[in-house]
């Protein structure tokens, strides 16, 4: 997260091009190719790695192992090889223990005149072997005057730069030397505190002139340690108070509609025709609910539960609420097949109630669409369920009151938005994600809204077998899919792509169908067939068919990951398994195991694949857990690939990393918590300073305002 200093007339706005040893032609590169516009934009680039100038190392002592190495030794040849785009330039550094290939394959013309055999140089790059030799390839390259010159008294900063930037002499050594031409103009005032005192000395942080001075500049490795915790724990704090403050605000005054009663329809549905018992987790979750939409304020939950946890039934008892209060309700699907689901789903749970439910999407006939649309709009339809088209501007209600998104990342910001404007008074937002989100992720993308979890699956549902099986074993699954089959189970296969990729050697569709086909033939077997480029309707007739048992085998892409409920589903085959994330790879995994029956998902891979891929099968045979899942998977991928995660800035840190510092943000969302609860809008003298700062870094995303 990228932090202005808050002064207007501070140094740090001047453009890069007037920092000494700059000038025009490398402030264009730098602009071009690092977007460091200012000397703020500079001060903010962050080194990946610091040296310790002390530490040369033989040539001859050079190991594999090593990663980056720094060399000291004299330039004995230099030439040019190849032609054209084959050219490179080849040269040899000797020191008393051996001798290192240095390589350059760009920026030939300038190396070639900047380097001089005969001389000593001091070479640093990243370690490779080329048939057994030690060499660097474009290694940053000085004299040994030049080399003394600076880091006499701290780790030498190493930064990240581009081939480009590096062809031209701008090297990750050349930006830290005018990293220290810069701290050389700083000032310590420019630096004003944006953390509190009293939290600084409470969680025994430096200040912030010297955490900057120190990431930079360390005089050894405990500096660097300082500097960066205070930080990332600046970032986090920064964070969770915006977030903090947008929720206080939103509690205090955003206006909702109240819901003051539960009253014949819950309780009727609840006594007398519900079909299960509740989980103690979805009771939790319901009595959260009730009291958000009985606080007179405009409720905005995220709901989190792992699939087959119960989260439509805790909506559609949250939809009877409404009703109870005399207002409609709304339930939004990515897609057809699930908007389907949950019509018929909720058709059948109401026909005792006699509760009206439509069902809105793009394959609404026209005459249909016009009686759904006047049935909302003078309120005769009370629950409305739909994909996309229930946001258009013709689906008017009478009374919305309340808008459940199932779902909720497969939906743009913009998309969401709009049902807030379905009502005078915005309705209750009750959003749903089936991805578990680690808590970690959920108090930083999510800390604005209200969050309940449903961590219990409903009793009697037996644990799915995970098992991992090579290509050459494809004969024993394909004889145990047969005997599933033949005492009365039905079977997913799910393929990765839809054509055939050169780049992507793996069975697109409609080549696996054919093997499904040749594996299992008519007339003693049935398939149905589903991917994204069939028409609606035609999915529809063949989900539809395998829903009736009129197939044994549905053969699909990943078009069925969300929603699909077919409870006599008991194998899940998921082919070239290693091409997909562990999120997914779990959400294919939830089809099945939806009924009593014992269920099972085979992961079927080629023998050669990645680490990687190792490990979330791994992962994935060795629990059923969602949350541990996503755990794994925001280590092993970080927060920006998450599904689920917001689509602002609320994951845009330089330095804070949430698969690994959950302590940190634990810690600073605590101190933002504690700061709000005695001074929620910050108007102590105390803040002054912070409250400058937030007001000067104000994020043009508003977070609060979209669910």
């Amino acid at each position: 997260m990228k932090l202005k200093i808050a002064s207007k007339i501070s140094i740090l706005s001047n453009p890069i091009e007037y920092l000494k040893g700059v000038g025009p032609l490398r402030a264009d590169m730098l602009k071009k190719e690092l977007q460091i516009f200012t000397f703020e934009d500079l001060l903010f680039h962050f080194p990946y790695k610091h040296l310790d100038k002390t530490k040369i190392h033989p040539i001859g002592s050079i190991l594999p192992s090593m990663d980056f190495v720094q060399v000291r030794g004299r330039l004995i040849s230099m030439e040019i090889m190849g032609e054209k785009r084959g050219r490179r330039l080849i040269a040899h550094l000797r020191d008393q223990s051996g001798i290192i290939e240095l390589t350059w394959f760009q920026g030939i013309n300038w190396v070639q005149k900047m380097l001089t055999v005969g001389n000593d140089y001091v070479a640093f790059g990243r370690l490779s072997f080329f048939l057994g030799k030690a060499q660097l390839s474009h290694p940053e390259i000085e004299t040994l005057k030049e080399s003394n010159e600076a880091g006499k008294n701290f780790l030498e900063p190493i930064y990240s730069v581009t081939e480009k930037l590096k062809a031209r002499g701008l090297s990750g050594r050349a930006i830290g030397k005018l990293m220290y031409q810069l701290f050389l103009v700083l000032e310590e005032k420019e630096f004003v505190d944006n953390i509190p005192f009293q939290i600084i000395e409470h969680q025994q942080l430096c200040s912030r002139w010297k955490a900057l001075h120190q990431i930079h500049f360390p005089k050894n490795i405990q500096q660097y340690e300082e500097a960066v915790k205070r930080l990332k724990f600046e970032e986090l704090f920064l964070s969770q108070l915006r977030i903090g403050m947008l929720r206080s605000t939103r509690h205090r005054f955003s206006r909702g509609l109240l819901f003051s009663k539960v009253g014949d329809y819950f309780n009727n549905f609840f006594h007398s025709h519900l079909p299960f018992s509740l989980t103690g987790a979805q009771k939790r979750v319901l009595k959260e609910i009730r009291q958000d939409m009985g606080s007179g304020k405009q409720m905005n939950r995220l709901l989190q539960g792992d699939v087959g946890s119960g989260k439509t039934m805790v909506a559609l008892m949250t939809m009877l609420i409404a009703l109870d209060n005399g207002y409609q309700s709304c339930i939004m699907a990515p897609t057809e097949i699930l908007a389907n689901q949950h019509y018929e789903q909720f058709k059948k749970l109401l026909q005792p109630l006699g509760i009206e439910v439509a069902l809105l999407t793009g394959s609404t006939k026209t005459a249909e669409r016009k009686k759904i649309a006047s049935g909302i709009l003078d309120g005769n339809i009370n629950f409305i369920i739909g994909t996309h088209a229930l946001i258009e501007d013709t689906v008017q209600f009478k009374q919305l009151g309340l808008a459940v998104i199932d779902e909720q990342h497969k939906f743009g910001v913009a998309q969401r938005a709009k049902l807030w404007k379905k009502n005078t008074i915005p309705p209750h937002m009750l959003v749903m994600t089936a991805t578990p989100i680690p808590r970690t992720l959920a108090m930083t993308a999510y800390g604005d809204l209200d969050y309940s979890v449903i961590d219990e699956l409903p009793p009697g549902r037996t644990p799915i077998t995970t098992v991992h099986r090579l290509d050459d074993a494809r004969p024993q699954v394909m004889d145990f899919i047969k005997t599933e089959i033949g005492n009365g189970r039905q079977v997913y296969f799910i393929f990765p792509l839809i054509e055939e990729s050169e780049k992507l050697q793996y069975e697109d569709l409609m080549r696996g169908y054919e093997n499904v086909k040749a594996w299992f033939p008519e007339p003693a077997y049935w398939i149905s067939m589903v991917h994204g480029r069939m028409s609606a309707e035609q999915k529809e007739i063949n989900m539809q068919r395998f829903v009736k048992r009129e197939t044994h085998i549905m053969v699909s892409t990943t078009v069925i990951e969300v929603g699909v409920n077919v409870p006599n589903a008991s194998v899940m085959i998921i082919e070239s398994a290693e091409k997909f994330g562990l999120s997914q790879l779990h959400q294919l995994r939830g089809r099945v195991g939806r009924g009593t029956e014992k269920s099972y998902c085979i992961l079927l891979t080629g023998s050669n694949i990645g680490k990687d891929a190792k490990e979330r099968i791994s992962i994935m045979c060795q629990t059923n857990d969602g949350f541990k899942i996503a755990e794994k998977d925001l280590a092993l991928r970080g927060p920006g690939d998450i599904q689920g995660t917001r689509q602002s800035g609320a994951l845009d840190f330089r330095l804070a990393d949430l698969a690994h510092d959950r302590e940190i943000l634990e810690k600073a969302r605590e101190e933002a918590e504690n700061l709000l609860k005695k001074d929620p809008d910050l108007q102590k003298v105390e803040q002054a300073a912070l409250k400058s700062f937030l007001q000067y870094n104000n994020s043009s995303t508003p977070w609060g305002k979209i669910s």
